[in-house]
């Protein structure tokens, strides 16, 4: 339960590194929802996975990349670039990368808010590579 006004800055460093590889810096948290910032290194491919009982909301800053999402048979490869949004539903398997010469960031906000590692379930990429781990 969140009581009051939140505010704060960005850090300058990584506070956690997300069930898909990539680098998360926490910004605020409320009841029904939460908001991150998120960057995929240059030349990076995540993880791909699924998320059990949360949905998301993705907004690109910076850099150029390629986002995968399969929904049972419904699938699509989508290019990002700074001003783009897009959403994840709950249970959609997906995985994404940079294209581009600078990290690709973005805010991600969570709903619910994020619960846990537990959340993300490992699931096959779109994309193979040694830096998805696949």
């Amino acid at each position: 339960m969140v009581d009051g006004f939140v505010s704060m800055r960005l850090g300058a460093g990584v506070d956690e590194v997300a069930p898909d590889g990539s680098e998360i810096r926490l910004l605020p948290c409320v009841n029904g929802g939460s908001m991150v910032h998120c960057t995929l290194p240059v030349g990076r491919v995540s993880l791909a996975v699924r998320h059990r009982t949360v949905e998301e909301i993705w907004y690109v800053l910076r850099g150029r990349g390629e986002v995968w999402r399969r929904m049972g048979e419904v699938e699509e490869v989508v290019p990002v670039e700074p001003g783009m949004s897009l959403v994840v539903p709950v249970g959609t398997c997906f995985q994404f990368r940079t294209t581009g010469v600078e990290p690709l960031r973005l805010i991600i906000v969570t709903m619910p808010p994020w619960p846990g590692e537990d959340e993300a379930e490992r699931v096959p990429g779109y994309w193979l590579g040694v830096n998805s781990g696949q």
